[in-house]
C-alpha cells in the first residue's frame, strides 16, 4: 500500500504530558490501563451506505458497517467508550419520513455512550426531539443550551461521568449559536449560553471536584467558524485549562489525525473530526501509567467505514 493511501485511511499522532496533580492513589505501582474512545460527528441520517456509483465515497458508511467495526473493536479491547459530536439527524429520506427514530434505533443498536446536540437535530423540532430523545439509550449532553423553557427540559444534561476500569471520564457537550442558523420556530425558546464560559466552569468541576482522570468534551462549534471571531474548537482549546481531548463536529473536516492546540497553560489539546455522513470511525487509544511518575498517552486513528 502506498504511504499516502495509507495515511488517508489512518493517520496518527501521539501526546504524552504530564497529569501529576490527578489522584493516582487507586493505581498500583507500574500498573497500566487503557481506553478506547470511538467517535462520530454529522453522521446526517446515513443509514445505508453510499451507492457504488458516489464519487467520492463508493459502497462506504452505513451502520451495519459501522456496528461491524465497533463490534469488533469492542471484542478485542476492555475499555471502550462509543460517542458523538452531534448532527445525527437529517440527510437522507429516512429523516423525512421517519423524523428521527430511524436514526436514534440505530445508536441504541450500535450501542452509543453518550451525544452531543448538533444545530440539525433541531429540524423535526423540540416536541419531536423530546419524545424521541430518551429512546437510543444514552445520554444527550450539551452544557450551553438553557432548555428550561422549552419542551427538551430534562431531557439532556451538561456532562456525564463513565467508569472503565480504574478511570473516570467525564463527558460534556456544546453546541453552536442556534439564532442565524435554525428556524426559531425549531429552537423555540433555547438560550444559547458562551461555550468558552461553560465549558470552564463544567471542565474544573469535572476535573478539580469530580476527580476525573480524562475530559472529554463533544463539540458541535466546528473546527473552523463561518463567522470571524465564532466560538471553535480551536479557540476552545486555546482558551480552556482541564480539557484532555475535544472530539467536533459540525464543520465536516476529516482530519485523518488529531490537531493539537496549546490550552491556557500551554499543554497540548487534541482535537478530532471525522468528517460526515459516517464514513469514517475515529478511535482515540488512551492510556494511564503510573511508572516514572503519572502520565497518560494518545493516539488518535481514523478508520474507514465499509
Amino acid at each position: 500500500m502506498k504511504r499516502r493511501d495509507f495515511l488517508k485511511k489512518a493517520g496518527t499522532i501521539g501526546v504524552l504530558t504530564s497529569l501529576s496533580s490527578l489522584p493516582f492513589s487507586a493505581f498500583a505501582a507500574n500498573d497500566l490501563t487503557e481506553l478506547s474512545i470511538l467517535h462520530t460527528n454529522d453522521t446526517h441520517s446515513r443509514i445505508d451506505p453510499f451507492p457504488l456509483s458516489d464519487k467520492k465515497f463508493p459502497g462506504m458508511g452505513g451502520v451495519a458497517a459501522r456496528k461491524t467495526l465497533v463490534d469488533q473493536i469492542r471484542y478485542e479491547e476492555k475499555n471502550v467508550l462509543l460517542l458523538d459530536a452531534g448532527d445525527y439527524f437529517q440527510g437522507t429520506p429516512y429523516f423525512n419520513l421517519f423524523r428521527g427514530e430511524v436514526e436514534m434505533k440505530a445508536m441504541e443498536q450500535l450501542g452509543y455512550d453518550a451525544a452531543a446536540i448538533g444545530n440539525h437535530d433541531f429540524d423535526a423540532g423540540l416536541d419531536r426531539f423530546a419524545e424521541i430523545a430518551g429512546t437510543g439509550g444514552f445520554p444527550i449532553l450539551c452544557a450551553n443550551y438553557d432548555f428550561n423553557d422549552t419542551p427538551f427540559k430534562g431531557k439532556s444534561k451538561p456532562w456525564h461521568i463513565f467508569k472503565r476500569s480504574h478511570m473516570k471520564i467525564g463527558v460534556f457537550g456544546l453546541g453552536v449559536q442556534l439564532e442565524g442558523l435554525v428556524a426559531k420556530a425549531m429552537f423555540a425558546e433555547t438560550r444559547f449560553q458562551n461555550p468558552i464560559k461553560k465549558a470552564n466552569e463544567v471542565a474544573a468541576i469535572l476535573k478539580e471536584e469530580e476527580k476525573c482522570h480524562l475530559v472529554i468534551c463533544l463539540s458541535h462549534l466546528g473546527f473552523t467558524s463561518r463567522f470571524p471571531g465564532q466560538p471553535n474548537d480551536e479557540i476552545l482549546a486555546k482558551n480552556t485549562e482541564n480539557i484532555d481531548l475535544i472530539i467536533g463536529g459540525h464543520s465536516h473536516h476529516f482530519l485523518d489525525s488529531p490537531v493539537n492546540f496549546l490550552n491556557k497553560v500551554l499543554k497540548p489539546v487534541p482535537v478530532c473530526q471525522v468528517g460526515h455522513s459516517g464514513v469514517k470511525l475515529g478511535k482515540v487509544q488512551f492510556s494511564l501509567e503510573t511508572e516514572g511518575g503519572a502520565k497518560k498517552r494518545m493516539k488518535g486513528t481514523a478508520l474507514s467505514v465499509s
